[in-house]
């Protein structure tokens, strides 16, 4: 029986946990609590987290331990990308519950076999897709749902294009000449930039289109320096006949390039037959739970609010054949602690998950024929799921 709050360890203390995971954790105590952290070397007394949010809780070295810990419930596995099936896969056999970082796994089968197990287990297992609860996405799939004669309607959409313009030490589409020195430029299962940030581009565009009939893709080490093998962008097409998406053939482009002069950087661009949507910039999210001192932040106002200046574009076109433009508000705040909600209520209550299992193993599928694409330098048909 599951505890409430439910008694939560966090794996690891980098980027992922500090910022995407312990943050929500500890700022709804009526839903989880914190109870272990895997740190294999503090360099403290208390440990990363102590330094960062000043709560002193029980840190595990090794995984092992952590398994054997009987005040554990549910694992957050927030590891590099390597380590994801193994961790997960391991923290189902212990018993507990799991929600995992993206990319899930390296390979699609390792992501199914890990859901075949949780259901044989009767455990949930949650993949960490939160970039669905950014601003901007939250306000395009609004955009998507105007009715036909609505005056910003896009009409009969042609092309989606999306660019993985994140900012700071996660941004694509910008400009770094250098590696950073981390794990992240290192040859390896579920290694370089289209697993790792591509995976939010393409768990978005299936969400809003389902699976492709076909893809091609170009995945690169575009600036020649480190491990050939960790690609530092990509460019995906996924198409979808004619008649599935819209009267017309329809085309999905997926874009980050990591040479990219420009700020703020292109994020959208939703071509239709009435109108043209674009937007540039990001969800601010990321760069505010960065800068986070104190969990109840993620509770302030302006907290997930875009600014104005960065709001989307939409262009129409009128009966005389003017173009008329205007702007495409976000008023929708990101809402990143709506997926703990939810990860909750499903381990508490059985509710349904906001995001399945599969729909992440169908975002592996897509990154492996990606590369599969690009290494034969060939249009792939995408099998059903």
């Amino acid at each position: 029986m599951t505890s409430t709050p439910i008694r939560t360890c966090v794996l690891g203390v980098g980027l992922a946990s500090l910022t995407f995971h312990v943050p929500f954790i500890l700022a709804l105590p009526e839903l989880f609590t914190l109870t272990a952290v895997l740190e294999r070397n503090p360099s403290s007394p208390g440990g990363k987290l102590k330094e960062r949010f000043g709560v002193s809780i029980r840190i595990h070295r090794t995984l092992h331990a952590v398994l054997e810990d009987p005040n554990v419930d549910l694992i957050v596995v927030g590891t590099p990308n390597a380590t994801h099936y193994e961790f997960a896969k391991s923290a189902l056999l212990a018993g507990k519950h799991v929600l995992v970082d993206k990319p899930v796994t390296a390979t699609a089968e390792e992501a199914r076999e890990l859901g075949e197990l949780s259901k044989s287990k009767n455990l949930v297992l949650y993949p960490f897709q939160n970039r669905r609860w950014d601003s901007d996405f939250l306000a395009l799939r609004r955009l998507l749902s105007e009715p036909p004669n609505a005056p910003q309607s896009l009409g009969d959409l042609v092309e989606f294009e999306s660019h993985s313009g994140l900012i700071a030490d996660l941004s694509i589409d910008r400009y770094r000449a250098a590696l950073k020195g981390t794990w992240k430029d290192e040859a390896g299962p579920a290694c370089g930039q289209t697993y790792d940030l591509g995976s939010h581009l393409i768990d978005q565009a299936l969400l809003l289109f389902g699976r492709p009939k076909s893809i091609t893709a170009f995945i690169e080490n575009t600036r020649n320096i480190g491990d050939p093998d960790v690609d530092d962008g990509f460019t995906i097409f996924l198409r979808y006949p004619t008649g599935t998406i819209s009267p017309h053939p329809f085309t999905v482009i997926l874009r980050a390039h990591i040479l990219s002069v420009r700020s703020p950087q292109l994020r959208y661009k939703v071509r239709g037959t009435k109108g043209t949507f674009i937007k540039y910039g990001v969800d601010t999210q990321e760069d505010q739970l960065k800068v986070l001192s104190e969990p109840n932040g993620i509770y302030a106002a302006d907290f997930g609010s875009e600014p104005e200046e960065i709001w989307g574009t939409v262009e129409n076109l009128r009966t005389d054949g003017s173009i008329l433009k205007s702007r495409w508000p976000s008023t929708e705040q990101g809402g990143y602690v709506d997926l703990f909600r939810n990860l909750a209520a499903v381990i508490l209550d059985g509710a349904e998950q906001d995001i399945k299992w599969d729909e992440s193993a169908s975002v592996i599928d897509i990154v492996e024929l990606a590369h599969q694409s690009s290494r034969e330098r060939q249009t792939l048909e995408v099998p059903l799921a």
